[in-house]
Formats: structure tokens, C-alpha cells, sequence
């Protein structure tokens, strides 16, 4: 609440908020306004005692030491020319003190450095607590070098140096797993809970722990530049992004502080024309104070900030202020199939081929021309054709329909029906769609040879979230470049009523864009085959984008895991932020609209105002801390990470693949005993839904080792806490 929240320059607090104070009593405001109620305090003890010369001067110095937390800083941007609320609350002091009224001033001053210091204090704690993700990674990690095993801080880790991470221990850096098999606990990342199995080959991100057996783990990027430190830097940056709810704000209360001015003047200047001069004097310095637009200026921003870094913890990566408030206003969502409502992981389920050729030729020749192709039907023909199989010449993709390619002298296209003729194929295409497949033909010389099903399942929990955001009143929709019969098949499925199959990229963005003009529409997609449709929606979201920089870069938002699940928690969290923000600026402009009259009609005496007003300002305050409080989803977690925890790799501020989801998360106490007890097992019970036979029916014991601090909420404004 001082210049920073009218002006153009941010505090040093503000930028740097790991530094910033940790506890309630070592806020440089709040210190400032114990002093000065003990000597205001004092002032009233000597008044009774017929000693008011020292009872004035001890109120006189209760009203500069609370004035000393904004008046300093006020005068100083009044040189170069920038003025806000502190500028209004200085000139008020001073005309207190002018007039003799030393109580009303050290009111003043006390109340408003409290209101201060908790903003500060609440911002502080609420952005250290992102910065707190980097306590995730360990204060040493141990690497082989020269065949001998070396504990060392994750600053020295070099790239392609061999972590060895054992059971229980983390991540200190991104890697891939050299030898060795375990379950990866990626829920203070991606806010899953469900393990993850990986093996040789497997992507191990900053932060996960190892649950199984010990591994080694070839470093791929250093400590400081890991898909942990990069959320942190993005996260930062997006906090500093406006929102249309934040750029309202700052255009009402900008020119609020001259106005506020010009209005006290007013009231002095014709006050005295038809009364006591003194008397509209000091109804002026009232109106600068009941106008002040304080509490205004702060409503959004702390709303954002504590916005932003709850959905980080929920593995929800919020692109700024703008992106929460149209987040809370969606009321469509289309989901693309293949990656979003499906687990991306498709199969070869049939194959049809024509009298003389088999199976296996047909599948080769498909592989052929997939062979160096990126699309995840590939991936299955490749799975199923086998190795060693040579790859096609002059391979040419057309978008939206296939691969044309040469094998040896014949010309070969694989794609879907409609670009190339099914011919006698006609019965048996219809057949597998009807099955949810989704078919390719193989055409060999103009003539069609084989045809090829593939499936890709849906995701187990994608009916449920499909049901959660109809709770929410958001309608939803499907939008894929599949064939109509696999995608009203797959659709019924998850309860989804609407659907546009056989989409181009372009039709999906036109189709957005349709949509757009009845609702807000938020895309989900991969952020890349669907990049088009993700920049044309009112928001894009990427989903599974955990260590993808372009997913990332290109969404507004990137749900970091693979649980679909996260994308209707991430819309009511955004919802309640949203009534959040709404609440406090309808606050903020009712507190104004009831005191300014009030004080320039003289009903409101200074140390009323002020004190209705700092309360007002507190009540923002507290308000805006809700939205830092989640509620996760049955089954998802919240990262809980100790607020105080030292951040080990060395991070510079910023500038301005889970595992399969369809399983129902674990229930697993984690420990958080103190230090000095040792390992304690830990059962993972997996779950017993009949709707899902893709879980182990087996329990898996873990041992995690004893955790280095207890875990506690990341935001708390509990002056008792520590």
C-alpha cells in the first residue's frame, strides 16, 4: 500500500521476495507501528495525569514513527513527480499535525503502516512459497566419478554426469535412466499421486522420488536450468502479467489520486467561503484519507500472485492474471481425442489385407513409410510391424489425411479413408470404426492392399471429468481429425454429447472460434499438433506438457501430469480466484463511495475514517489470501513443501511423461516424522475399481527415507507458525 501500488515503480520486496521477512515481527512496518502505539499507548497514560505537554509530545512521536514507513518514500517519488497513496496519507499526516490533532495523525500513521505491512508480509509469503518448489531438490546429490561414488551439491552436477538416486531419495536435476527399474513419485510436480514405473530410457524430471529400487541416472541439463527451475522462472513471470480485473483497477485508482486531491481542495477552498477555514481544512485531510484507493490497488494483484502459485502446486501452470480471469469466465471446453481424452498410447487391434498378402507384409509396408513419423498411430505400426524394417524413400506427409512414400519401385500412401478410396474394403472399415478404431489403408500402385485398426483407449477417469465440469455449468466438446464413427464411439463413452470429427488443424481453429461466439472457450490439446485451435480459444491449455517447452510456451495454461481430472479442479479454483477478485474491487469502491461523503460533511472524524478504512484494506487483504487455499479433487494432491526450506541450486530471478492415469490414486501416508527417526515402509494399495483392469491387483511395498524437514502448507498467515 505505498507507492507501489499507484506508481510505476515496484519495491525491492516485491522483486525479491525470498528475501523478504519470514515471521509477522520481522516486517520493517509492523515494527514501526508497535513503536508507535506504545508511544501513542504512553501519550493516554500521562493525559489523565495533568501532564499534557509530555502527553503531546509522546503522541507527536507516535505520529512520526508511523509515518516513517510511507512519508520517507512518498517525498522522495514526489521529486520525481510520481504520487499515490502514500503521497495522499503523508499530506494528511502533516495537515493532522499542523492542525495540533497529534492523535488522529498517529492513528494514522499506525493504522495504515499495520494494513502495509501485512500486504507485504502476505505478497512475500506468497510468492516465496513457489520459489519453495526448488527446495524439492536435494542439498546433495551423489554422482560416479572416476568409478567411485561422490556426494556433491547440485551446482557442480554436469551434464551427462551419473546420478545415483536411492529409494526415497530425489531428483536434483532432469535425466534419463541409465540402468535400473523403479516407481517415480512425481506428485509434488504434476499433482498426481499415482507412481510411476520407469526403466532404461525413461525421463526422470528435478524433484521426483525414487520409490523403487536405486538407479542411475544420466544428467541431461544442470541444476539451475531443470524443468523444475524453468516452472519456477515461468510461474514468476506470469505472476507479474496483468489481468483485465488488474488493468481495471489500476485505471480506476491512477487517476483516482489526483482526482482524490483536486476533490480535497474543493472542499477546503469552498468550504471556506461559507465557513470556519479550519474546520474544512481538516474535513479535506479526512477526504484525502476516506478516498484513498488503497485497497483497490491491492485487490487484484495478491489475488493473482496467491491465484497462480496454488495452481503451480496442483502441477497447473497459470500464464498471468489474464489467463486466471478468463479461466473463471469459461463456460465450453473442447477437448481433443488423441493425448487428452485418450491415454496416447493407441494399438494395432486388427488387420485386413487383400487375398495374397499377410499380415505381416501389410504392416511392414505400413512401417515403411511411418518410419521416421512423429504421429502416435505410427508409433503403434511401428510396435506391431517389429524391427528391422527399412525405411520408405521420398516420404511426403499431406496434412490432415497421410504418407505417400516409395518402397523400392512402388509407390505406396497410407491414410485414412476418404483420401483414399476403401474400395473393397468399404464393409470392413466400417466394421472397425463402428469398434472405436481408427483405420488406415494401405495403398500399394493406386491399389488398395490392406486395412489397418487402431485404438487408442480412453482414459479411465476421463467419464469422471467429464461429469465434473457439467457440475461446473461448462458445456463440452469434442474435437478430433478422426473419423466421425471412432469418435461419437470413444465420446459416448465419456458422456460427451457433442462432436466434430474429421477435422484439419484450420477446421479445428475456425470450429473454436464458431464456438467463441456463444461461450468462452477454453482448447485442450497436446500444444502442438493443435496449436492452431490452442492460440484461437479464449484459452489454450496444454496437457501433459511436463518438460515440453513448446507445449509450454504455446498454451496459456499447461497442466504439467496426465490426469485429466486436474482440468475441472484448475476451472474451479480459477472460478473462486475470479469471485475473489470481483469481491474486493465491489469492497474497495463501496469503502470510497460511504466515506467520502461521510467525511466531507464532517460525520466522520479522522481517526474514524482511518480506522474504517485500514480495516477495509486488511479485509482485501485476507480476502485475497483465499485464493491461495486449494481444494483438490478426491485422489489428487497438493504439494506441501516446508516454506523455509534453503533453496540448494543456485536459481537467478526471474525475468520479467506421467505415467498411465486410469488407475485411482494411492492412498499413501507419507511420513512426516521428525529427522531423527528412521525409514518406516510404506504400503501402496492398489486400487479394486471394476471399471479399469489396467491396475496390479498386487500391493507394492516402499521404503521412502526419513524426510529432512516435516512438510507443512506452503501458505499461512500464522504469525506463530515457526
Amino acid at each position: 500500500m505505498s507507492e507501489a501500488c499507484c506508481a510505476t515503480e515496484s519495491t525491492t520486496a516485491a522483486t525479491e521476495p525470498e528475501h523478504g521477512p519470514e515471521q509477522l515481527w520481522q516486517v520493517r512496518e509492523l515494527r514501526f507501528a508497535a513503536a508507535a502505539a506504545v508511544l501513542l499507548g504512553a501519550s493516554w497514560l500521562f493525559g489523565p495525569a495533568d501532564a499534557e505537554r509530555v502527553a503531546s509530545i509522546s503522541a507527536l512521536l507516535a505520529a512520526l514513527t508511523g509515518a516513517m514507513t510511507f512519508a520517507p518514500t512518498a517525498i522522495r517519488n514526489l521529486r520525481h513527480r510520481r504520487i499515490g497513496v502514500g503521497t495522499l496519507m503523508t499530506i494528511a499526516a502533516i495537515g493532522a499535525i499542523a492542525l495540533g490533532q497529534f492523535t488522529e495523525a498517529a492513528m494514522l500513521g499506525i493504522l495504515f503502516s499495520i494494513a502495509e505491512g501485512l500486504e507485504h508480509y502476505a505478497i512475500t509469503r506468497t510468492r516465496r512459497g513457489l520459489r519453495a518448489l526448488l527446495a524439492l531438490v536435494p542439498a546433495t546429490v551423489s554422482v560416479l566419478r572416476n568409478g567411485r561414488e561422490t556426494d556433491i551439491t547440485p551446482d557442480e552436477l554436469a551434464i551427462g554426469e551419473v546420478m545415483i538416486l536411492r529409494p526415497g531419495t530425489r531428483a536434483a536435476t532432469d535425466g534419463i535412466i541409465r540402468s535400473g527399474r523403479t516407481s517415480l513419485d512425481l506428485s509434488a510436480i504434476t499433482g498426481e499421486s499415482v507412481p510411476v514405473e520407469a526403466g532404461p530410457g525413461a525421463i526422470v524430471h528435478a524433484g521426483a522420488i525414487n520409490g523403487g529400487g536405486a538407479i542411475e541416472v544420466t544428467a541431461t541439463t544442470p541444476a539451475a536450468d531443470s524443468s523444475l527451475a524453468r516452472i519456477v522462472h515461468l510461474v514468476e513471470q506470469a505472476q507479474e502479467r496483468k489481468g483485465a480485473g488488474q488493468r481495471l483497477a489500476d485505471r480506476i485508482a491512477r487517476p483516482l489520486v489526483p482526482a482524490i486531491m483536486v476533490l480535497a481542495v474543493a472542499v477546503a477552498g469552498l468550504g471556506a467561503l461559507f465557513g470556519d477555514p479550519l474546520l474544512w481544512l481538516e474535513r479535506a485531510l479526512v477526504v484525502l484519507v476516506a478516498a484513498s484507493p488503497c485497497a483497490l490497488a491491492i485487490a487484484i494483484p495478491l489475488t493473482v500472485v496467491a491465484a497462480i502459485g496454488a495452481a503451480s502446486r496442483q502441477g497447473a501452470l497459470v500464464k498471468g492474471g489474464a489467463a486466471v480471469e478468463e479461466l473463471g469466465r469459461i463456460r465450453m471446453v473442447a477437448l481433443d481425442k488423441t493425448g487428452t481424452l485418450t491415454r496416447n498410447t493407441p494399438q494395432v487391434t486388427a488387420v485386413v489385407t487383400r487375398a495374397g498378402m499377410t499380415e505381416a507384409d501389410a504392416l511392414a509396408a505400413a512401417a515403411a513409410v511411418e518410419a521416421r513419423s512423429e504421429h502416435p498411430l505410427a508409433r503403434a505400426i511401428l510396435t506391431a510391424a517389429g524391427t528391422n524394417i527399412a525405411a520408405a524413400e521420398d516420404v511426403s506427409a499431406v496434412a490432415g489425411h497421410g504418407l505417400v512414400g516409395m518402397i523400392g519401385a512402388t509407390r505406396v500412401r497410407l491414410g485414412k479413408p476418404g483420401w483414399i478410396d476403401a474400395d473393397a474394403f468399404t464393409d470392413d472399415v466400417s466394421r472397425l470404426q463402428a469398434d472405436g478404431a481408427t483405420v488406415v489403408l494401405l495403398e500399394q500402385d493406386e491399389t488398395v492392399t490392406a486395412a489397418i485398426a487402431v485404438r487408442d483407449e480412453l482414459r479411465c477417469e476421463a467419464t469422471e471429468s467429464v461429469r465434473l465440469l457439467r457440475d461446473l455449468g461448462i458445456d463440452v466438446a469434442m474435437l478430433t481429425g478422426d473419423n466421425r464413427r471412432t469418435a461419437e464411439s470413444l465420446a459416448a463413452a465419456a458422456g460427451i454429447t457433442t462432436v466434430h470429427a474429421e477435422l484439419l488443424p484450420e477446421d479445428k481453429a475456425r470450429l473454436v472460434t464458431e464456438l467463441g461466439h456463444r461461450h468462452r472457450v477454453a482448447m485442450v490439446g497436446d500444444g502442438i499438433n493443435d496449436a492452431p485451435a490452442l492460440a484461437t480459444a479464449d484459452i489454450g491449455i496444454a496437457m501433459g506438457a511436463m518438460g515440453t517447452d513448446i507445449a509450454i510456451e504455446t498454451a496459456d495454461v499447461a497442466l504439467m501430469g496426465e490426469d485429466l481430472r486436474h482440468l475441472p479442479q484448475l476451472l474451479a479454483h480459477a472460478r473462486r480466484a475470479r469471485r475473489i477478485m470481483l469481491q474486493n474491487i465491489a469492497l474497495s469502491l463501496t469503502i470510497i463511495s460511504v466515506l467520502i461523503p461521510l467525511a466531507a460533511t464532517g460525520v466522520l472524524g479522522l481517526a474514524t475514517v482511518v480506522f474504517v478504512h485500514e480495516f477495509a484494506e486488511v479485509l482485501v487483504i485476507g480476502n485475497a489470501i483465499r485464493a491461495a487455499r486449494t481444494r483438490p479433487l478426491p485422489g489428487l494432491t497438493t504439494t506441501t513443501i516446508a516454506p523455509n526450506a534453503p533453496l540448494h541450486p543456485h536459481i537467478a530471478p526471474a525475468e520479467s511423461t506421467a505415467g498411465d492415469a486410469c488407475c485411482a490414486p494411492v492412498s499413501a501416508a507419507k511420513p512426516s516424522t521428525p529427522a531423527d527417526l528412521p525409514a518406516v515402509p510404506i504400503t501402496l494399495d492398489a486400487p479394486t475399481s471394476t471399471d479399469c483392469d489396467c491396475c496390479a491387483t498386487t500391493t507394492t511395498p516402499l521404503m521412502l527415507e526419513k524426510p529432512q524437514t516435516p512438510t507443512l502448507p506452503i501458505i499461512e498467515l500464522r504469525p506463530n507458525r515457526h
